[in-house]
């Protein structure tokens, strides 16, 4: 294989791992939402486990991007959410692919580390959403309490699991 034919499969797989982390991060979303954890100021989206995945690849950015859209679209989120909800969680990936960068040349404190843009991004973007998109009652400080928490379980603690336990495979797919 030649260098051109090497770069565009290498394009080609990371079109398609941004649609399949696009899709995963819907359907766990969606799950989400069918337990009853989507929903209010108390929510715990399972998708946001993946937002760790843009340490290992930058494919993951616009795959998490487009996830968090369309499962806002899909739950009939307010334009406030759309944008500001897929801006958290653009954000929050974007730093986390450029710890990714560290992450590679060896500095491994940051696949702990990698949960926090997430985190820090919703948390603090996610309670104006809320305040001011869905009217929710309650003061600014609670809402970054209840979204933080719910961040801090969904992207550090069930993320973090997840990885360690499909690191193998991860690593095949993916090539870290």
């Amino acid at each position: 294989m030649n260098h051109n034919q090497n770069s565009q499969r290498k394009k080609i797989m990371s079109v398609c791992m941004s649609g399949i982390i696009a899709a995963l991060y819907v359907a766990l979303t969606m799950l989400s939402r069918a337990v009853g954890l989507d929903s209010g100021v108390i929510q715990l989206r399972l998708g946001e486990a993946l937002c760790i995945l843009p340490l290992f690849s930058f494919a993951a950015v616009p795959g998490l991007m487009a996830g968090c859209l369309i499962a806002n679209l899909f739950c009939l989120a307010p334009w406030q959410d759309l944008v500001f909800g897929t801006l958290a969680t653009f954000l929050g990936a974007l730093v986390c692919a450029l710890m990714g960068v560290f992450y590679r040349r060896g500095c491994k404190v940051m696949f702990w580390l990698s949960p926090l843009p997430n985190i820090l991004s919703n948390t603090l973007i996610i309670p104006l959403v809320l305040r001011y998109a869905y009217d929710a009652e309650g003061t600014l400080p609670y809402f970054m309490l209840t979204v933080g928490v719910g961040e801090v379980l969904a992207s550090g603690v069930i993320g973090l699991i997840l990885f360690v336990a499909l690191r193998k495979r991860l690593s095949k797919i993916c090539g870290f």
